[in-house]
């Protein structure tokens, strides 16, 4: 069995290369090293595997020994955009995350074993949206930089997935078609 802080680190990687991918377009194992503060080896496996899953493909370049990667291209007829479907591919990796917390959080030290997960229903405008999604990463902005800056994060810090979708709810077929009735829920 995997030690699951492997799997973490791996999941960490991966998704710090695929952010690095969307942020600047293109990037070999040295440069995301760099940027990433990780080894150019390590990324550079983790670029392989992310390609070998069909995620990313090698771009254009000009013969030498530099590598560049890119997000996977997608013929205009094969469906979304290479945009939305990294957005489908980190929404299934928090997904996979969070099913791992829950299935493994009895094993965490007891300090971390408790979640602050939470949802609300908010009645909003697209402005309003907008609004509360900057409020939210501005919250977060002077956590983001421990993420390369090692010697920044205080003892005890360890890497917490923050999640934060929103989205109007879409309402129910029997109920009326203007979005202003109260949404269904499961149960």
């Amino acid at each position: 069995m995997r030690d699951t802080g492997d799997e973490l680190r791996e999941h960490e990687v991966r998704t710090a290369l695929l952010g690095l991918l969307a942020e600047v377009g293109t990037v070999t194992a040295t440069e995301a090293a760099a940027r990433l503060g990780h080894s150019s080896g390590l990324c550079s496996f983790h670029l392989r595997q992310l390609a070998r899953h069909g995620h990313i493909e090698e771009a254009p370049h000009h013969g030498g020994r530099a590598r560049p990667w890119r997000l996977r291209r997608h013929h205009p007829d094969a469906g979304a955009p290479t945009e939305e479907q990294f957005g489908d591919l980190a929404r299934g990796l928090e997904d996979e995350s969070w099913q791992r917390w829950l299935a493994q959080r009895d094993q965490a030290p007891a300090e971390w074993r408790r979640d602050e997960a939470f949802s609300a229903i908010a009645y909003l405008t697209p402005e309003e949206m907008n609004r509360v999604a900057d409020t939210v990463r501005r919250a977060l902005a002077p956590y983001q930089a421990r993420e390369q800056r090692p010697l920044a994060r205080p003892d005890g810090a360890r890497p917490v997935a923050l999640i934060t979708r929103l989205f109007p709810l879409l309402s129910q077929p029997d109920s009326g078609a203007d979005g202003g009735d109260t949404p269904r829920t499961g149960t």
